[in-house]
């Protein structure tokens, strides 16, 4: 009979021992765990206290410490709500998006630079732009390291600023890439100037217009085979572009490069309006008004949209940031396409600056470029003399404001925009600081460079080859150089009161000397043919006609949705040529 299987019997103490071991090994996992969470705590609390130390951040309840006030309270008082609400909402979109990447950032660039900070540099708050690599920014941090959301966000973070001239050395680095959209009648000539003069001394390379044209076959919408040397890729990489053209982004971004820094500048309607109805009097707009009142008044019956050059009436600075200008102040659209451009000109220009805050502008725009002072000096180019302008009416403001509503509703909110970005990036301070040194060394250079010390009327300019190109009603003034400078002082002095047209001539010719040298001589005929016309600008302006003429028929003969140029137009050699000088 087999024996019975054996039971496995276990004693009560052998129970109670494996319990306890169980809870053993459960406790020490625990209290493991919990030693984890402590030094962690710990750890977070040590580095908040730290970095509270460092920044001594307040508590920003002040919209006026968020938003300077504009210096015309009066413009800024005028700002659409309607306009604003539709800004705003298209900021709250992004502002999600941009908080998770700032705080992001944040930590990698605390992690990397705050222990680098040198001692005694000023910590304080400001809003400004979100920090990010300076490729993804645009505008590169001159004297600030700033942290927070962009400006494009209703609401922005607290931020960093450290001023750290240490720093400032190590992360500060001048742009060469650089897209700047030339708008009429805003000193813009004198910024084209400055752009060609640091080009040329750096070797940088210009988006030039195509066959020695001097505007980007404006006021068509750009395109990429407007510039010379883009359909025969015989320029590699080019720098700069900064002549007269329609802005299209996706266009642009087919000639320069990815990392480009966008800019332009914008002026009072009141004042551009005033100025462009002197400069193009011989637009059919305002050809058969007597004054800029007379035209305002009845500017519906004297205006016509389809009409070759009367862009140049109604809203020219929406128009020249690409958008549609025929809008009226009573149409119920209005604020929703102005709240759209807007939001477009925000979302793909770094930089709006004022006219009438020219040389605060200047400063702005070196802080902005990574540049040095002297890389921002200027002479006043394409300016008119006093007896070509037309005093104002009282009530004519109004008038231009209500014609011209979407340029105002623009222009009311990149007025406030911009001492935004004075105090954020540069300071109130630093801002006067500097101010008065660009002041001083503009006059130094005026009492080196000019006979006269200031500009002259066009008939006492000595050197014809300096006169500037004359258009319209308007009377556009020069400069003389002061005899006997030496030879590198004279270069210096002539590029800076170079007119436009003669400036982008040579540049033609320095960077492409075999088209420039071709060109010349198919101009060769028709000078000697038309010898009787005077002045090197007129002959120049007509020896490119058959070439304007061929350019048109082969680039635009397939275009659609743009308005083909009309035979007047063609045979209007200045309103071809250089319709817009501003």
């Amino acid at each position: 009979m087999p024996a019975p299987p054996r039971r496995w019997i276990k004693e009560p103490g052998s129970v109670t021992l494996c319990v306890r071991r169980g809870l053993w090994r459960h406790s020490l996992w625990i209290l493991l765990i919990l030693l984890v969470i402590c030094i962690a705590f710990q750890t977070f609390v040590a580095r908040q206290t730290r970095n509270d130390k460092l920044t001594r951040l307040p508590h920003l309840n002040n919209k006026h410490q968020l938003f300077p006030a504009v210096k015309n309270e009066g413009v800024r008082s005028q700002v659409s709500p309607a306009v604003s609400t539709h800004v705003r909402s298209h900021q709250t979109e992004r502002a999600a998006e941009l908080h998770h990447q700032n705080e992001r950032y944040q930590k990698h660039f605390l992690s990397r630079h705050v222990d680098n900070i040198a001692p005694g540099s000023r910590i304080e708050v400001s809003p400004g732009k979100l920090l990010l690599p300076e490729h993804e920014t645009g505008l590169g941090l001159p004297d600030s390291l700033t942290l927070g959301l962009t400006e494009e966000t209703p609401f922005p973070l607290s931020i960093l600023k450290a001023q750290s001239s240490i720093h400032t050395k190590a992360t500060c680095h001048p742009k060469s890439h650089i897209v700047f959209l030339k708008t009429h009648k805003t000193a813009s000539s004198t910024i084209l100037n400055i752009l060609y003069r640091y080009g040329e001394s750096k070797n940088l390379t210009f988006a030039l217009p195509l066959n020695k044209h001097s505007q980007l076959f404006y006021p068509f919408s750009f395109a990429s085979h407007f510039v010379e040397g883009v359909s025969s890729q015989s320029v590699r990489q080019f720098h700069i572009m900064c002549n007269h053209m329609r802005f299209k982004k996706s266009e642009v971004a087919k000639v320069m490069p990815e990392d480009s820094f966008y800019f332009s500048i914008l002026r009072h309607p009141v004042a551009m309006m005033e100025s462009i109805y002197i400069y193009y009097k011989s637009i059919p707009a305002f050809q058969k008004t007597h004054s800029l009142d007379d035209f305002l008044d009845n500017s519906w019956r004297n205006y016509n949209s389809s009409v070759p050059n009367n862009h140049y009436a109604h809203n020219i600075l929406a128009f020249d940031f690409g958008f549609d200008n025929n809008v009226a102040a009573a149409a119920e659209d209005l604020e929703e396409r102005a709240g759209t451009a807007i939001v477009d000109i925000e979302r793909h220009f770094h930089l709006i600056l004022i006219s009438e805050y020219f040389d605060e502008s200047m400063i702005l725009l070196k802080h902005a470029l990574c540049w040095s002072l002297e890389d921002v000096v200027s002479f006043k180019l394409n300016s008119r003399s006093e007896r070509s302008r037309q005093p104002l009416q009282p009530n004519t403001a109004d008038k231009i404001k209500r014609w011209n509503a979407l340029d105002w509703r623009i222009y009311l909110h990149f007025n406030t925009t911009f001492w935004h970005k004075v105090d954020t990036l540069v300071g109130q301070e630093l801002m006067r600081t500097e101010l008065s040194q660009l002041r001083e060394l503009q006059a130094k250079l005026a009492k080196s460079c000019l006979k006269d010390g200031e500009a002259v009327d066009p008939s006492q300019i000595k050197d014809t080859g300096l006169k500037p190109f004359q258009y319209g009603a308007a009377v556009i003034q020069g400069y003389n150089l002061n005899p006997h400078l030496d030879s590198q002082t004279k270069i210096k002095c002539q590029r800076l009161i170079t007119p436009e047209l003669q400036y982008t001539n040579r540049l033609y010719t320095l960077q492409f000397p075999d088209l420039a040298a071709k060109l010349e001589a198919k101009m060769v005929a028709p000078q000697r043919q038309h010898s009787d016309r005077t002045g090197m600008m007129g002959r120049m302006v007509w020896a490119s006609e058959a070439h304007h003429r061929h350019i048109i028929r082969r680039r635009f003969s397939n275009l659609k949705n743009q308005r083909a140029p009309s035979s007047a137009l063609l045979k209007n050699t200045k309103a071809r040529n250089k319709t817009s000088i501003p």
